[in-house]
């Protein structure tokens, strides 16, 4: 699809919203809308897609309390502002919205948090991504070097480059919308998505991506939408095996997560950003011992995340379930960094 006609899709499901919203006043209804539960409670996992989505439940949202109408309000304000901001072929960052709507008086965001899950939601009933909204996250998405060839489409033309001959050291800057990016040739052999900028650096240094034929993805900790995509897209387009290699705690369990079957956050998106098939090659608690690696004592977040660890169990059949990683016994409680 390009540009313009994902612009005209967009403009046309906002405005959907107004027009259901107008044909409920119109009917004597007083105004809603409906949306799944998007809690820990209501994330199932498909086994068809391998991804997790969210379940049958729904919260309704109406104008039949003051909070209710103060978030219709809000809403009604952000459709207006994301449809303008098509029309005008402009575009802003998910920072900039929120102060932007310090001047929407009561329908102005108390946090940036608020805006946030705000734009989410819209994604949801929409079906439509933010980046057809023309947002942008503020923080880039990451990058990576390896044996590809693509081609970009930008607001200034095409462009084309090899992500090793014509990238400098830090790598391709992945873009904030992978959909205007396109793979055209490549010598991979397999993908491999590294949590810190210090091993992908490394391993650049070293020449890992020549001997291996590896595309080297840097996640920058817990990756953006735009790297996950990317890294989908890998998997999908090219049929590239994926693997994702962190430190041994439990926030990177938590990364490979993201990385191979989504979050509660993104579950409407999960087939899209989600790579089921990508596996985990970090390293594990078991490995400090076996090759005597300096570590750290687990904090008290870190073990509320190993007890949180329960959402990353898959299907039935497989599971992967970080507690019975990281607390073995004799581990002291213990985790490489």
């Amino acid at each position: 699809m390009s540009r313009e006609e994902m612009d005209a899709l967009a403009k046309e499901r906002l405005v959907g919203i107004a027009r259901t919203w107008y044909d409920q006043i119109r009917d004597g209804i007083v105004p809603f809308i409906r949306l799944p539960t998007r809690t820990k409670r209501n994330i199932a996992y498909d086994d068809e897609s391998e991804v997790w989505k969210y379940g049958d439940r729904e919260s309704t949202r109406a104008a039949t309390t003051e909070k209710g109408a103060a978030h219709l309000l809000k809403m009604a304000y952000l459709v207006w502002f994301l449809k303008k901001q098509l029309v005008e072929n402009r575009s802003s960052t998910l920072r900039e919205l929120y102060y932007i709507s310090e001047g929407w008086k009561k329908g102005k965001f108390a946090a940036q948090d608020e805006s946030n899950l705000l734009i989410e939601d819209l994604e949801i009933i929409t079906e439509v991504q933010r980046e057809a909204f023309h947002l942008r996250p503020e923080e880039d998405g990451a990058s990576l070097f390896g044996p590809l060839r693509i081609r970009e489409t930008t607001r200034r033309g095409v462009r084309e480059m090899h992500c090793q001959e014509d990238v400098g050291e830090a790598g391709y800057p992945i873009p904030n919308n992978v959909d205007s990016l396109d793979f055209i040739e490549h010598d991979a052999k397999f993908v491999i998505a590294i949590e810190t900028g210090g091993m992908y650096a490394r391993l650049m240094e070293n020449g890992f991506d020549e001997e291996y034929g590896a595309v080297l993805v840097h996640l920058k900790g817990q990756p953006a939408r735009s790297t996950r995509r990317v890294l989908r897209k890998l998997n999908d387009s090219l049929g590239l095996p994926v693997v994702v290699f962190t430190d041994g705690d439990p926030w990177s369990y938590r990364i490979y997560a993201s990385v191979a079957y989504g979050s509660i956050k993104s579950a409407h998106m999960s087939e899209l950003l989600a790579t089921p098939q990508a596996q985990f090659i970090g390293v594990q608690p078991s490995d400090i011992s076996d090759y005597n690696l300096p570590s750290d004592h687990l904090t008290e977040q870190d073990i509320k995340v190993v007890g949180d660890g329960g959402y990353l169990e898959r299907g039935s059949g497989e599971h992967f379930h970080p507690a019975r990683h990281i607390l073995m016994p004799g581990s002291n409680q213990n985790q490489n960094r």
